[in-house]
């Protein structure tokens, strides 16, 4: 006889109620929200599916890409973590965590929106890692704003920055240290395909990251380097209580979506890691959504 593995309704495997407003400066901090978001803390096992790999993860300290970076090390990679200089106490958990797995941890602070620092930023990961084969791009910028005639310019350029020049500025740096089976991952969102009306200009870099995800793909397919990108919906994260949201749509967040409840980041991790591993040999140029229910479309 097969033993039957207990079932779970995805509806309520994770925090399904509404959310306290909870305002924080940007870029906020995940250890100060409530609930926190599960990124995989307590829940994710590894298997050895990176073992001895080098990974860099972008956004690394909270949210998507702290479950990223923490999935990477369970799986066994070493992996270093960029992120600002506020958000250093969320960072300094992240390290606790992949040294926990037994993997060396990297932590480097700076602004990806310095085409100088994306250059330091992967010089410093292969040092502190002795090489790179997993690029993972998921740091963002979303600032909620209703009207096109409030918003500014300086957003406009930031935003844009942070969230598409970087990966030109990261990936053109790490290419001469990436060998044939080296992964690059992108991080897009469903905004690039139901863009909300009220998030402009952040919907319009994610549809510029579809387009840079899968070019790159055609251009680094010779090399043997494979090129995907990571399409989450609304997903618990720092992003959204600093500005990412309007403050009163945050309660019924995520709410919207088929499964009736906001993700948390530690349902992108798996897709994180498949994509970097030798399980997705024949996967390129191909973009994942993790958008509970919502079409990419």
């Amino acid at each position: 006889m097969f033993e039957k593995s207990a079932l779970q309704n995805p509806t309520d495997k994770y925090y399904n109620g509404k959310f306290s407003r909870q305002p924080q400066d940007y870029p906020g901090i995940q250890g100060k929200m409530h609930p926190r978001p599960d990124c995989g803390e307590e829940s994710y096992k590894g298997s050895g599916r990176l073992s001895g790999r080098k990974a860099l993860v972008t956004g690394g300290d909270s949210g998507i890409g702290r479950a990223a970076a923490i999935a990477f090390a369970r799986e066994g990679a070493d992996v270093a973590i960029n992120y600002l200089p506020a958000e250093q106490s969320d960072a300094e958990e992240v390290r606790e965590l992949i040294e926990a797995a037994g993997r060396r941890a990297s932590l480097i602070p700076g602004d990806i929106s310095s085409e100088a620092f994306c250059r330091e930023m992967v010089a410093q990961a292969v040092k502190d890692l002795g090489g790179l084969d997993i690029l993972s791009l998921v740091a963002g910028k979303q600032q909620a704003n209703t009207d096109i005639a409030t918003l500014s310019s300086e957003q406009l350029v930031k935003t844009f920055e942070i969230n598409v020049f970087s990966m030109f500025w990261t990936v053109k740096a790490a290419l001469p240290h990436l060998a044939a089976g080296a992964s690059i991952l992108t991080t897009s969102s469903v905004q690039a395909y139901q863009p909300g009306e009220y998030l402009l200009d952040y919907a319009s870099t994610k549809g510029a990251i579809v387009c840079f995800t899968q070019a790159l793909a055609k251009q680094l397919a010779d090399k043997g380097i494979r090129v995907n990108c990571v399409a989450p919906g609304p997903i618990w994260t720092p992003l959204q209580i600093c500005g990412g949201q309007l403050p009163e749509n945050i309660p019924d967040f995520g709410r919207d979506t088929p499964l009736k409840r906001a993700g948390q980041p530690a349902e992108l991790a798996d897709v994180y890691v498949f994509l970097a591993s030798d399980a997705a040999s024949y996967v390129t140029a191909q973009v994942y959504g993790v958008t509970g229910g919502m079409f990419l479309a």
